[in-house]
């Protein structure tokens, strides 16, 4: 099958890991960019990057890439792909993208424009039409229009990547899932000693671990894509991926790290253990209600405890929040002796309180929020 250009979309800063997904499944990167990288491949290597990769959002297929300064150009352009040959000509296609032309002062033009064309040429090559809409579970394409440059993509992802599937009790503020992989792949976890995750929220840290751990993927919690709803799916091919996965789980017998998570409220920690049933974790992962600093940690060390604590929006909060940064400081201190800490903050002025000198600030973006994964090295008596 001919290779294609392919554009693999993450959250901003998330590009070295997901770099590190793809190489670890035989690509190589071609091009990265602020949020996301450039690999050749066919249509059906999308089904391995929509299966296998933990920290993407998107992979875009490219369809054709041809310049347009206004709409008449673009029209004239999108109508001579051969859609025939791509699309269900009773389908449902929904468009989504990105466009920055002087021509165009609203996105929704563009998308009507390519959509028109669609349909035109599918009504006179086979004489019916998809129907078209927001929904995204079927075609979805993507069209990106920079000044006079022009490229349309299928969205193979069709819902997004970023929801693995196993959250159904997202609680207060939550990493999304993507994140918590990455910041997973960025420590220096070996996957060898314990991981502890005091303040675990509704357990993404610790779920995302247990499935590095056990190597499920997040396709396995998928049965709907993008790439199943165009003309150049291939089923047999898709059942390959989805045996290769099976087999991954199959001959991966352990064993295992210890996986510590913990939260003060009870409420919470149930809303984790809901979500680490429904990974099917839920084993691999001890939970303990309890205040974090009464957190237990596992004597053999060689892990790594990590936090991620609120970062508070308001002067009273950011007041209240400063004595519990210096109460992991105090606990990465007493207790912590033999692992590496971590905290995770989107306030570096509170990280200020921990009192510990970092030995690595790793930058990241939660949501929109600007932050880092703080790592405290932390010894037994002196560094000497």
């Amino acid at each position: 099958m001919k290779q294609k250009s392919l554009f693999i979309n993450c959250f901003p800063r998330l590009t070295p890991m997901l770099q590190q997904e793809l190489e670890s499944l035989g690509y190589t990167v071609a091009r990265k960019e602020k949020m996301g990288v450039y690999v050749h491949g066919n249509y059906q290597d999308t089904y391995r990057m929509n299966y296998f990769l933990r920290t993407a959002n998107k992979v875009l297929y490219e369809v054709e890439r041809f310049r347009a300064n206004d709409p008449r150009q673009f029209y004239d352009q999108a109508v001579a792909i051969e859609w025939e040959k791509l699309i269900p000509n009773k389908g449902y296609i929904s468009i989504s993208g990105f466009v920055r032309n002087d021509h165009i002062r609203d996105n929704r033009f563009a998308f009507m424009k390519l959509k028109d064309a669609i349909v035109d040429r599918l009504q006179n090559k086979t004489g019916t039409r998809p129907d078209s809409g927001p929904n995204s579970d079927r075609t979805v394409l993507y069209l990106r229009w920079f000044r006079d440059e022009v490229t349309i993509s299928i969205d193979t992802s069709g819902e997004t990547l970023a929801k693995h599937g196993y959250r159904k009790q997202p609680g207060k503020a939550p990493m999304m899932e993507p994140l918590a992989a990455a910041v997973l792949m960025a420590s220096n976890w070996n996957r060898k000693g314990p991981l502890v995750n005091p303040m675990c929220g509704s357990g993404t840290l610790a779920i995302e671990a247990a499935l590095m751990l056990r190597d499920i993927y997040p396709g396995r919690f998928r049965t709907n894509y993008g790439f199943m709803h165009t003309l150049l799916y291939d089923s047999i091919n898709w059942q390959k991926v989805k045996r290769e996965g099976d087999e991954l789980i199959a001959r991966n017998h352990g064993p295992y790290p210890r996986i510590i998570a913990s939260d003060h409220d009870e409420r919470v920690l149930q809303a984790a253990r809901m979500n680490a049933r429904e990974a099917g974790v839920e084993d691999m992962i001890s939970f303990h209600h309890c205040d974090f600093r009464d957190t237990p940690l596992p004597s053999e060390g060689n892990g790594i405890i990590i936090l991620n604590p609120e970062y508070g929006e308001r002067l009273g909060q950011v007041n209240e929040l400063t004595d519990v940064y210096k109460a992991i400081g105090d606990f990465f201190k007493q207790k912590g002796q033999g692992y590496t800490g971590y905290i995770f903050t989107g306030n570096l002025d509170l990280a200020k309180s921990v009192g510990l000198r970092t030995s690595r600030k790793i930058e990241f973006f939660n949501a929109r929020i600007d932050s880092r994964l703080l790592e405290y090295e932390l010894y037994s008596g002196t560094r000497k």
